[in-house]
């Protein structure tokens, strides 16, 4: 985990939160205890995103989903500490994302006060727009380069922006999108493996069969050992890009005793 920082000693104390909170998972208020440790560190929208991210994907992992603990009012309503506010909001809205709830994460955010909507940070924004984005709405699009505008190569807005995209399969110029924001600094390397499960599937909607086959290798070369979630996701990924380049053979092969 890489995390920006202020000051010397800042990001062992934000990695000790996120270790205190982590440990906590399996009791009810561990997510009111990462937001009360983030709100004592003064923690920026980067920062919190950074760590309520991991930590939503950790509990939903382990069977313990904020779902399951917070409530849509816990978050609808502006609490008397901003921070906190900001920190619940990216654990809950995190998680409607990983179960791919965009309706309610959208529903959700448009029942916040004007006030409070138009005062979101960049990266409740970035979920916002995943949601959006993921159910194909064009207005999507509009808000997605807002937030790129703001969030300059913030990896994890980046990936929730790149989620999006690659749920919204009917959005114009999806492919192409994806492919610009790939071609950010985050990603210049090809060490991120879910980077590249991004691209290779946008490189498959685009018939770069090739292209696509190599940035899928390259991601399951890079994933880290054990996780199988992920790992059965970039196979699948692999087994769409061989079906469709064999497709494309066969329908380019000319048909036994036909004419040339």
């Amino acid at each position: 985990m890489t995390l920006p920082t202020r000051r010397p000693g800042r990001a062992l104390t934000l990695l000790r939160a996120s270790a205190d909170a982590t440990a906590a998972i399996p009791a009810a208020h561990w997510p009111k205890q990462l937001a009360t440790s983030l709100s004592e560190l003064d923690a920026t929208w980067q920062e919190s995103a950074q760590l309520c991210a991991d930590a939503a994907w950790t509990a939903r992992a382990t069977g313990h989903s904020v779902l399951g603990l917070l409530h849509p009012e816990d978050v609808l309503a502006p609490g008397p500490d901003p921070v906190a506010t900001m920190s619940m909001r990216h654990l809950y809205l995190s998680a409607l994302r990983y179960d791919f709830r965009c309706p309610t994460l959208t529903l959700l955010v448009e029942q916040l006060p004007p006030q409070e909507r138009d005062g979101l940070d960049c990266y409740s924004r970035a979920l916002y727009a995943f949601a959006l984005l993921g159910q194909s709405r064009p207005e999507g699009l509009a808000l997605m380069q807002q937030v790129l505008d703001d969030a300059g190569d913030h990896v994890k807005t980046l990936h929730v922006l790149l989620h999006g995209l690659w749920l919204g399969h009917d959005l114009p110029g999806r492919e192409e999108h994806m492919l610009q924001i790939l071609d950010r600094p985050p990603f210049a390397s090809r060490t991120d493996p879910i980077a590249l499960f991004r691209e290779a599937g946008a490189l498959r909607a685009l018939g770069e069969y090739r292209a696509a086959l190599e940035a899928i290798d390259r991601a399951l070369d890079l994933l880290p050992p054990g996780d199988m979630s992920v790992h059965a996701d970039i196979v699948r990924e692999r087994s769409l890009i061989a079906t469709a380049r064999d497709v494309q053979r066969l329908a380019c092969r000319p048909v036994k005793g036909s004419p040339e």
